[in-house]
């Protein structure tokens, strides 16, 4: 009897053991193995590689620009075939990562997945790839995007280029002794599982924050990502690391300049809106009550210059249109696929032809979705320099030699 049930036994746990393998899932699915045959990257990627136009307008950006920009990440996207599967190549990753949330071979899926803001899934669907191959290219794409093209093309400021800076916000937005317009946004994501109320911001979604600095061509000079939903502008600069380089005066700024027409001594200054602290090299406009004309000008001297960060946020917000919807990803992805599109937006605009300054647009597009205002005023405990600087500032946008071509003053008292 002890034979016989032990017999049966091992009949039973063969059973077992073949019902498991045969619904053991399989190693690549026949729908994807069809990918190179049936899969976008494959077929209407290719095609649309025949008329600049039309892939331009799918990926966001021009051929040229998407091979260039293969050339350069390529080594760092680059996976070996296997005896059991073929790898995806850097092309396709990219292509998935630009469209929607990617460009396919890991470049043309990410760009793909930027571009169109589709999900995870559809994208999948469409290039027949696994979802968690998708979820792993955006990721991967997002991280070397930034780490390959950051020292090219969001370098931090130094000596002379802070000078150029300030004559571009000079030349175009008529701010002297500016180098820089700063802002903040909330990028909308799903609620994050145990996270409470960290990410739960004013407008009653939730969010990270996206600080940002960029100069008058619309290009982000400093970007600051992943700072908590219920977070302000001011105190989200405040723990940066930016903040703490201009409180401690270690940004490396020129010495002070006189303004154009007069020969006292000028710090160089940022501008940002009413949610940030007034400080000697940090302009902010005048409250907006009983203002003088003489300040009124100022305010809108002011917000001439700092509507550059309004601009590229708005670029930012038409060009990829991940934006166009809450990020369906952890906070800690979602801080990547912001960097890696304010990379590739500067170097978008670095390899495009140079604008003319008169022709650049000051009013930025509608705000998206997937993209708020922060809102959220910081306490005004500006010091006395501050204040002098910004009166000093006030008097020459309103004298003969700082007065621009625009301004009446009669009709504005």
């Amino acid at each position: 009897m002890d034979r016989r049930r032990a017999l049966a036994l091992a009949l039973i746990e063969f059973d077992r053991e073949s019902n498991r393998q045969e619904n053991r899932s399989v190693w690549v699915h026949e729908i994807l193995k069809e990918r190179k045959r049936h899969g976008e990257y494959h077929h209407p990627v290719q095609e649309l590689r025949l008329d600049n136009g039309r892939f331009k307008a799918y990926f966001r950006m021009s051929r040229q620009d998407f091979d260039n920009l293969l050339s350069i990440v390529r080594p760092t996207i680059t996976k070996q075939d296997t005896n059991y599967r073929d790898s995806i190549g850097p092309a396709e990753r990219l292509s998935i990562f630009s469209i929607g949330p990617c460009l396919m071979t890991p470049l043309s899926f990410q760009i793909l997945y930027l571009a169109t803001g589709d999900s995870y899934r559809s994208i999948a669907f469409s290039y027949r790839v696994g979802f968690s191959t998708v979820v792993g290219i955006v990721q991967e794409v997002c991280e070397a995007l930034w780490s390959c093209l950051v020292q090219d093309y969001m370098p931090f400021p130094k000596g002379e280029k802070w000078r150029a800076i300030a004559e571009d916000f000079a030349m175009i937005c008529g701010f002297p002794n500016c180098v820089g317009a700063i802002d903040g946004k909330h990028i909308i994501i799903q609620a994050p599982a145990n996270s409470g109320s960290m990410y739960y911001n004013y407008k009653g979604s939730y969010s990270i924050v996206f600080l940002a600095m960029v100069d008058a061509r619309y290009r982000f000079l400093m970007v600051d990502v992943g700072a908590y939903g219920k977070s302000s502008d001011g105190g989200t600069l405040s723990l940066s690391a930016f903040g703490r380089a201009l409180r401690n005066n270690t940004l490396g700024l020129p010495s002070d300049k006189p303004l154009p027409g007069t020969d006292r001594a000028m710090p160089y200054v940022f501008v940002a809106d009413e949610a940030f602290l007034l400080c000697a090299n940090m302009m902010r406009p005048y409250p907006w009550l009983n203002l003088a004309p003489e300040q009124r000008v100022f305010n809108y001297r002011l917000s001439t210059a700092w509507r550059m960060v309004e601009c590229a946020f708005g670029i930012l917000a038409s060009q990829w249109r991940v934006y166009r919807r809450s990020l369906g990803v952890s906070p800690e992805t979602a801080e990547k696929v912001v960097k890696a599109t304010c990379i590739l937006h500067n170097y978008i605009r670095g390899h495009s032809e140079e604008e003319d300054p008169s022709t650049l647009s000051f009013m930025p597009p509608e705000s998206s979705p997937g993209m708020q205002c922060v809102g959220q005023v910081s306490s005004n405990r500006a010091s006395q320099e501050a204040l002098a600087v910004r009166d000093r500032f006030t008097s020459y946008f309103s004298s003969p030699i700082g007065r621009a071509s625009w301004q009446n003053v009669q009709n504005e008292s």
